[in-house]
C-alpha cells in the first residue's frame, strides 16, 4: 500500500462538485452490496466525516472515490471526470493495511507522492525534493525525514502520509480511519494540519468511528450503512432515529448539555471489513 497510484493528468471542471456519486452500488462476489445506490456531492474546501458501524461501506466508498475500486453500477466523477483519471487525489489507507516493515525512510514515502507527476522512469529533481522538505515541515515532521517509516508512532505515520499528499499537490484528500488508536494530542495535531488544508480549499473526506469528533470538527457528516442514511449538518444527521437505524442496539445515545447529544459508539473496536 506504500506504492503511489499513477494517474494521467486530466483538466478539472471548476464549476461543479469536486466529487459526485450518482446511484453507486458496489457488490463483492458472494456477498451483499458493500454500497447500495449511494448518491452525494462534495464541494471544494469541505471537510466531511463518514460515520457508520463496521461493514457499513466506509472504506469501500473511499476506494471508489480514489479510483482504486470500480463501482458495479452507477457513476462517479471527480472534478467532472472519472475518478481513475486524476493525480490530484491523495489517499491515506487504514494503518492496518500498510506494510510498515517495508524498508523505506520517511523522505522516500513522501517522495512517492511526486511519482505520478515526474513519471516512473525519471529521477526526482530539485523542485521535487524541495516539495518533500516543505511538506514535511508543514506537518511538523522535518526531524523524521531519515527515520524508517515503521519506527514511527501512529500519529507520526499519519502526518507522514498527509505530507505525501501535500507533496503530491493533492486537491482531494481521502483518509480512512486516520484517528483510530491516536491519543488526544496526536488527534489534535492531525486537525491542525486539516485546518491548514482548509485554508488551501483542499477537500477532505475522512472516515471515523468517533461520532463526537465528527459532529464537532467537520462541516458535514455522512451516515452510512451500505445505503446513505443521512448527509448534512450534525443536527440533521446524528439524530437518535438515524443513529438507531445505523447502529441498532450497538449504540448508546445519551442526553448532553445544551440540547446536544453525547454519542457513544460501542461496536467499533476493530478494523472495518466492508465485504465481510
Amino acid at each position: 500500500m506504500l506504492k503511489p497510484f499513477i494517474r494521467p493528468h486530466v483538466a478539472h471542471s471548476q464549476d461543479g462538485p469536486v466529487v459526485d456519486f450518482s446511484h453507486v452500488t458496489v457488490r463483492y462476489e458472494g456477498a451483499r452490496p458493500a454500497l447500495d445506490d449511494v448518491s452525494f456531492q462534495l464541494w471544494r474546501g469541505e471537510r466531511i466525516a463518514i460515520v457508520g458501524p463496521n461493514g457499513a461501506g466506509k472504506s469501500t466508498l473511499l476506494k471508489v472515490a480514489a479510483g482504486i475500486l470500480q463501482p458495479t453500477s452507477g457513476r462517479v466523477t471527480v472534478y467532472g471526470h472519472g475518478a481513475s483519471g486524476h493525480i490530484c487525489i491523495g489517499y491515506v489507507p487504514q494503518r492496518s493495511q500498510v506494510d510498515w516493515k517495508f524498508p523505506v525512510t520517511v523522505s522516500d514515502v513522501v517522495l512517492m507522492g511526486r511519482i505520478a507527476r515526474i513519471g516512473l522512469l525519471r529521477h526526482a529533481g530539485r523542485r521535487d525534493r524541495d516539495l518533500v522538505r516543505e511538506s514535511l515541515a508543514q506537518v511538523g515532521a522535518t526531524n523524521l525525514a531519515d527515520r524508517q517509516i515503521g519506527e514511527l508512532s501512529g500519529g507520526q505515520q499519519q502526518r507522514v502520509f498527509i505530507a505525501r499528499a501535500l507533496a503530491q499537490e493533492a486537491e482531494l484528500l481521502l483518509m480512512d480511519e486516520p484517528l483510530t488508536g491516536l491519543d488526544a494530542p496526536s488527534q489534535e495535531a492531525i486537525f491542525e494540519i486539516l485546518d491548514l488544508l482548509r485554508g488551501r480549499r483542499i477537500t477532505v473526506l475522512v472516515s471515523t468511528h468517533d461520532l463526537q469528533l465528527a459532529a464537532e470538527r467537520f462541516d458535514r457528516q455522512m451516515l452510512l450503512k451500505r445505503k446513505l442514511l443521512a448527509f448534512g449538518q450534525p443536527g440533521d444527521v446524528l439524530t437518535p432515529e438515524h443513529l438507531r437505524l445505523a447502529y441498532g442496539t450497538q449504540l448508546t445515545v445519551l442526553p448532553g448539555p445544551d440540547g446536544l447529544l453525547a454519542l457513544g459508539d460501542t461496536c467499533c473496536d476493530g478494523d472495518e471489513h466492508d465485504h465481510a
